[in-house]
């Protein structure tokens, strides 16, 4: 008979290993910081925000059937809506999308393109991505059992081909690039398509700021394409029209890649937000007349910034588009995560380290210039500039901090992070 009093052994509970050994995002977990920081009333300059704020009227219910936003609607997404985005793909960039196998709509963009690494990655295929890089590719692509390739971010379209093995099942880009605002050219399209497809190799393009340019004319992977064959296109309404708070995205591609994401929408989503669908449907000409004219004011407004970067001597990578500005921060002792922690928790500017989007670019910082005004925005640049020229750290007071917040220390070792 036991003894009532000895003490029971406990297995140790296991956790996944294959999710375990990926790091938080570090953009998100920066922003966290930023939330918590408000939260006690703090204020602050925030540069890391991956949206912009847009001044979006509320329009009328009145004329949506409520009811039927209070249910489930279809898992390819809602019928009136999809042909809404087919139709303006057609108008936008003369491409042919049937809305009802070549379209699929989804909880955001990013789920969207998780799904298509499952659809079509096999365990050990690699992926190539061209840095610098939105800093889910990578974990996405392990989580799908697939091997993420970097591409260094002063390698030109050119000269990819060297990266290609027979192991490479898909290039990554994003067009307009977060977080340096390159714009592809129509050519540098082609020329990926016609390297690729001969190989077996798809090509995902990430679209998501694909209305953030000014005078540039974007080119859409699915007008080089107009069959969809070895093209994924993910695009997202959420961060196009200002309210990415709603996470609605939607992918393109061929009829048997989109089936295979949609069963795994089924499993994972069922539905995006069946209320704010019909309204987006309702309203969705009015809704990208105000947004449109708005995400071309703030890419005006980044080239504005982007001249007075230069002008004090912080020099960005070349782009032309979206909001961001990707800053070089030269001989800076300290690595660029450091130097974010010590701006946000120090002086209460909130920038994404450049380790986030790449090998390569871990001499950088990611700057918005999506929610914060001119003149705040280059206050916080020469304070930038001003510390990155004289070196300056206080670890110390970065840990402090940190622990008084009760946040966790971010490690890209990608262990369980000590939130002591």
């Amino acid at each position: 008979m036991n003894n009532s009093n000895s003490p029971v052994h406990k297995p140790k509970m296991q956790l996944s290993q294959k999710v375990c050994s990926i790091p938080e995002a570090l953009s998100v977990y920066i922003n966290n910081v930023v939330y918590e920081m408000k939260r006690r009333g703090e204020e602050l300059c925030v540069l890391s925000l991956g949206e912009a704020f847009f001044d979006i009227p509320m329009f009328s219910f009145d004329d949506i059937d409520f009811k039927k936003g209070y249910h489930y609607s279809e898992s390819r997404g809602l019928y009136e809506l999809r042909h809404i985005l087919s139709k303006y793909y057609n108008n936008r960039y003369n491409a042919s999308i049937d809305p009802d196998s070549d379209l699929i709509i989804s909880a955001g963009s990013k789920p969207l393109i998780y799904m298509a690494f499952q659809a079509v990655l096999n365990a050990g295929d690699e992926v190539l991505i061209h840095e610098p890089a939105w800093l889910s590719y990578p974990e996405e692509i392990k989580l799908a059992e697939g091997v993420p390739v970097f591409i260094p971010f002063d390698c030109g379209v050119d000269s990819i081909e060297k990266y290609i093995t027979n192991k490479t099942k898909m290039i990554v880009i994003c067009n307009p690039n977060n977080p340096a605002g390159k714009v592809y050219s129509r050519n540098e399209l082609e020329f990926l398509y016609k390297l690729c497809r001969p190989r077996g190799i798809y090509i995902l393009v990430d679209e998501a700021y694909s209305d953030f340019l000014d005078n540039d004319l974007f080119c859409s992977m699915t007008s080089i394409v107009p069959d969809k064959d070895g093209i994924i296109v993910v695009n997202s309404l959420s961060k196009n029209m200002g309210i990415s708070g709603w996470r609605i995205g939607y992918a393109i591609s061929s009829d048997d890649v989109i089936y295979n994401m949609l069963k795994l929408n089924q499993h994972l989503i069922t539905c995006p937000s069946t209320l704010l669908l019909l309204y987006i449907s309702k309203h969705f000409d009015e809704m990208l007349d105000i947004t449109l004219p708005q995400a071309q004011e703030v890419v005006r407004k980044r080239e504005t910034i982007n001249q007075y970067c230069k002008s004090i001597g912080l020099i960005p990578l070349d782009g032309t588009s979206t909001f961001y500005l990707f800053i070089n921060i030269a001989d800076y002792k300290y690595s660029s995560l450091d130097l974010a922690l010590y701006l946000l928790t120090k002086y209460h500017i909130s920038v994404v380290p450049g380790l986030a989007y790449g090998n390569s670019t871990e001499r950088f910082i990611r700057i918005s210039v999506g929610t914060e005004n001119i003149d705040d925005i280059k206050r916080s640049l020469d304070l930038i500039k001003q510390i990155i020229m004289n070196d300056e750290i206080d670890k110390n007071y970065i840990n402090d901090t940190l622990t008084e917040l009760k946040m966790n220390h971010f490690s890209s070792d990608c262990q369980h992070m000590d939130g002591n």
